[in-house]
């Protein structure tokens, strides 16, 4: 079973989970990748941040390790 993604989960962690997640937190408007805040918010901080969704990104992102 593939590992759940939670929004108390820090961002770079969520990352290295599977790099096809990265796309997704560029269309979400997240450019995550190259963030310094990324080694220490979590989903929910960032999402914050930005006035994402936490809940529908996590979804999404679940949706696409589910997927594989």
């Amino acid at each position: 079973m593939a590992q759940k993604i939670t929004k108390d989960m820090n961002i770079m962690d969520i990352l290295q989970i599977d790099e096809g997640l990265a796309p997704i937190f560029m269309e979400a408007g997240m450019g995550c990748l190259g963030c310094a805040a990324a080694h220490f918010e979590n989903l929910e901080q960032a999402c914050g941040v930005h006035g994402i969704d936490a809940d529908a990104l996590s979804e999404k992102l679940n949706a696409y390790l589910e997927s594989k």
